[in-house]
């Protein structure tokens, strides 16, 4: 297993040694459909150099070997291969190995993953290799740095599509065996092995090109390919992802100022994938969760389009050029992250995608910046381990605001043609930071050496606060005000105060009642405190908003004054971007234990129902459906679940028929029924048809939220749970089916689902996440008898299964639903204590593992010391704030909570 853990060193001395030139790949996969054919052929052909005569290196591959030959001479696989690697000694100025073996089918989503069409029984097969899963493939050199070109053949049945990076360029029916046939396909241009793919198997596929000229007169004719499972074809919007393309091909095209490099854009959504999506050159492959079977809200739409702009943008940052090592991930996720927003914002008709962007996927790097785990954008990233829990929302969402940032301090003209620069020096090459930031600093004039010190080589997150002192005779006019910022690395302890380039808004009522802006200024935000002698002397706005238009990354805390206004009047707030502002700050406010949790519930029932971005709605209920569960006190939790789930049955019966909102609000009733009955009775009666909610439509997928909700109070039998299975066939169908059977409150059923996912192997990577799901669904106290269980596996876990299982299980199975007992301290809770004696006895653990265990302590404790904030804090104390009346849309009165 060790050697399968790939060291950043080892992978520096071998591209010190060897230079990869070509590689030649055979894959047979005829046998696929036989569930007892556990793998298949694999041939890899290599020619590399190397630095010096007689040295000796080493291949990756995860399989059995069956022969090696290097240079004409048959190496004893027994002497050469462990499992893992093929040693290759006595080397050549000029060398070709040729390695043939079987490598296995997966059930993780790791290597080749092979999955069976419930609906149809048909066979699919994907490959997914980031970072290192291309040896569990084909035997190659698997580090980021030794670029090469392929040239891939699959054998495959005939009546299948089979596609790859490189377009096809034959197919030959076999003479030997006419039902399958030898698909050949054009070398690549120099690529990183984990970019490699293929896709085979019985996919309805559609066709189109798009076409294109650049400024300089450059002509692009770019043939276009989409792919999903045929039983999905019913649902698969071709039309709509075909514009999407070509509107995303001509805005990067012209963004860049580089053509397209990779010949062709197939875009396959496949089953049981373990990401959003995978940018391999030429075949990007997606989750099929994005070919919407179900009522999809626009803010699900939009989603899928930025994921979509996000693998393109990599087809430059990311594939074109490559980070060197896992070290620079950042260099294209973080500006994959980036360019995804700004091409939905630039190239599609949605108007929201920076507003969604400052919800949500800031949500996750602060979210992420706050744990004890928590990394600079560039990391230190020891081994593939390491890498492989690096795709984190550091590296993605925050490095992604980081360079909102820098766009803000360099220019938007700069920061492009910094990029355009980078690419025609590096195309096809690998980089580092330093390689970035010399472009950069070319393009726009500017010594980026200390910004990039002080953003990207440190950890944690900033808070701004704004500090006002009002006049003397608090008449309403403000004598000052400065903003103070606080910022410590948790990793080292320091304080970093970073340099920020931010607006600051004010707001004030106008004569229809509206909260509208009726100022801005921009200002450089530098060490502890800034003055801002623009608001001296002014009156006081009702509400002011420190990094208006979101152009810097940090916490804000709302002032006093501001919180109330917020607190009364964020329906009233005109502007999009200053409400997701808000609700970020509230949001923020009580996951920190600064403000009750039930404050923020209750600012959700009373201001979601006039949020216009269904974006922003989503997440705020998904929000306060967890500060529910895990940051309100058990003592008053009943009742502030009840009163929300009023609220949004309320809602959900007032919503517009057949509107996003509605849909929204019934997904939440849906899930606050997981833990509160009240509403049982009506959802069985819209799952019989007995009852309906005027154009709310109760498919597949709302279906299954029902039967969830309903399963977990025991008001769910078997027959009842595979009767709707049997209507519903799918992939997720069988998903859905998996969690409420394991959501079942009865004390054989969570045995069964905990032996199921620790000890069994027969759950694919989607059904072991379904059954984990289920499972941790529970009334209080039912899965307490799986704390000490849980610790005891958690090495066996580990060194048995693959990391992307082991992950989910060690993560998924953690027990996060605790409460703090009352006078009890946090950090005294028993699972608290529980894992902090498995991390002193397991120093020696994996980090990746010991990892994840940190993370999931800081999330429970982070609960805890949310149910600990109690109401006679200062930060708590009584103020104007909105009160949920008997109905969420009658009007609001206020006093304290």
């Amino acid at each position: 297993m060790s050697h399968e853990n790939l060291q950043r060193d080892e992978a520096a001395e071998r591209s010190v040694l060897i230079s990869t030139t070509s590689y030649d790949v055979s894959l047979d996969v005829r046998q696929a459909a036989d569930p007892d054919a556990a793998g298949y052929p694999t041939r890899s052909i290599i020619t590399f150099t190397a630095a010096e005569s007689g040295a000796a290196t080493f291949l990756d591959f995860i399989g059995e070997v069956h022969s090696v030959v290097l240079n004409g001479r048959e190496l004893a696989v027994e002497d050469v291969a462990d499992g893992a690697r093929i040693r290759l000694d006595n080397l050549q100025p000029r060398n070709q190995v040729a390695v043939t073996g079987t490598a296995l089918y997966s059930r993780s989503g790791e290597g080749m993953h092979r999955f069976v069409d419930p609906a149809d029984g048909q066979c699919y097969l994907y490959t997914q290799y980031e970072p290192a899963d291309a040896r569990r493939v084909f035997a190659n050199f698997e580090q980021p740095d030794l670029k090469a070109t392929y040239t891939f053949h699959v054998t495959a049945p005939a009546g299948w599509h089979v596609a790859s990076n490189g377009a096809e360029v034959d197919r030959t029916i076999l003479p030997d065996d006419p039902a399958s046939a030898r698909w050949d396909f054009a070398a690549t241009e120099p690529m990183s092995t984990y970019v490699t793919t293929v896709l085979a198997g019985p996919y309805f596929k559609a066709q189109d090109r798009w076409q294109g000229t650049l400024d300089d007169g450059t002509s692009l004719d770019v043939p276009l390919a989409l792919y999903c499972r045929a039983s999905m074809a019913h649902s698969f919007d071709t039309d709509e992802l075909f514009r999407l393309t070509r509107n995303g091909l001509d805005f990067f095209n012209r963004l860049f100022d580089y053509p397209y490099p990779w010949g062709k854009y197939d875009q396959a959504f496949v089953p049981e994938y373990n990401l959003g999506a995978m940018e391999n050159p030429g075949l990007v492959t997606f989750t099929e969760s994005y070919v919407f079977t179900s009522r999809a809200t626009d803010a699900q739409y939009q989603g899928r389009a930025n994921t979509l702009m996000h693998e393109m943008a990599h087809m430059w940052f990311g594939d074109l050029v490559t980070m060197q090592w896992w070290d620079d991930l950042w260099l294209k996720e973080s500006f994959a992250d980036y360019m995804g927003t700004l091409g939905v914002d630039q190239a599609t008709d949605w108007d929201t995608a920076w507003v969604n962007f400052a919800n949500k996927r800031k949500a996750w790097a602060y979210l992420q910046d706050q744990l004890p785990t928590t990394h600079p954008i560039v990391a230190d990233i020891p081994d593939l381990e390491a890498a492989k829990q690096n795709f984190d929302g550091i590296t993605y969402a925050k490095g992604a605001s980081v360079l909102k940032q820098l766009v803000a301090y360099v220019g938007f003209e700069a920061f492009i043609r910094g990029s355009r620069g980078y690419f025609r020096e590096h195309a096809y090459g690998n980089t580092t930071l330093d390689d970035l930031l010399a472009a950069l600093s070319a393009s726009s004039g500017r010594d980026l050496a200390g910004w990039a010190q002080q953003w990207l080589q440190t950890s944690g997150i900033s808070t701004l606060s704004l500090e006002i002192v009002p006049a003397a005779d608090d008449d309403g006019v403000l004598d000052r005000a400065a903003i103070v910022q606080a910022a410590t690395d948790p990793v080292t302890g320091r304080e970093e105060l970073r340099p920020h380039r931010l607006r600051v808004g004010s707001y004030n009522f106008d004569a229809d009642g509206a909260l509208v802006r009726t100022g801005m200024f921009e200002t450089d935000v530098t060490g502890g405190r800034t003055e801002l002698p623009q608001l001296a002397g002014k009156p006081r706005p009702a509400l002011l908003l420190v990094n208006d238009e979101d152009l810097t990354y940090a916490k804000v805390r709302l002032d006093r004054s501001s919180e109330a206004t917020v607190l009364s009047a964020l329906d009233r707030l005109a502007d999009p971007m200053a409400r997701a502002l808000c609700w970020t700050a509230l949001w923020n406010s009580a996951r920190d234990g600064e403000s009750p949790a039930s404050r923020y519930v209750e600012a959700v029932a009373a201001f979601a129902p006039a949020e216009t971005g269904i974006g922003v709605l989503l997440n705020v209920l998904e929000n306060a459906c967890t500060a529910v569960e895990r940051y309100t006190p058990a003592p008053v939790r009943n009742a502030v679940r009840s009163s929300f789930l009023a609220a949004a049955v309320s809602e959900l019966d007032a919503a517009r028929p057949g509107s996003d909102h509605q849909l929204a609000w019934a997904r939440t009733v849906a899930t606050l029924s997981r833990h509160d009955d009240a509403m049982a009775s009506r959802l069985r009666a819209l799952l019989d048809g007995t009852a309906e909610v005027a154009g709310l439509a109760v498919d597949a997928e709302l279906r299954w939220h029902f039967w969830h909700a309903l399963a977990a109070h025991g008001r769910a039998t078997v027959e009842e749970l595979d009767a709707e299975l049997a209507r519903d066939t799918t992939a997720s169908g069988r998903a859905g089916h998996a969690t409420a059977i394991a959501a079942r409150p009865g004390k054989d059923v969570k045995a069964a689902a905990w032996t199921a996912a620790v000890h069994g192997h027969e759950l694919s990577n989607q059904l072991l996440s379904a059954t984990i799901s289920g499972f941790i669904t529970s009334p209080a106290g039912l899965l307490e008898a799986y704390v000490e269980p849980y610790f005891e596996c958690l090495r066996g876990v580990w060194e048995s299964r693959s990391i992307e299982i082991a992950g989910r299980i060690v993560r998924g199975l953690y027990p996060l639903a605790q409460d703090l007992a009352e006078g009890s301290a946090p950090a005294e809770h028993p699972v608290i204590l529980r894992t902090d004696k498995w991390l002193a006895d397991n120093g020696d653990a994996p980090r990746a593992l010991r990892r994840i265990i940190v993370e999931q302590r800081s999330h429970l404790l982070r609960a805890l010391n949310a149910q600990a904030a109690v109401v006679n804090s200062p930060s708590a104390a009584p103020h104007p704030c909105p009160r949920l009346a008997s109905s969420a849309r009658e009007p609001h009165g206020c006093g304290p909570t």
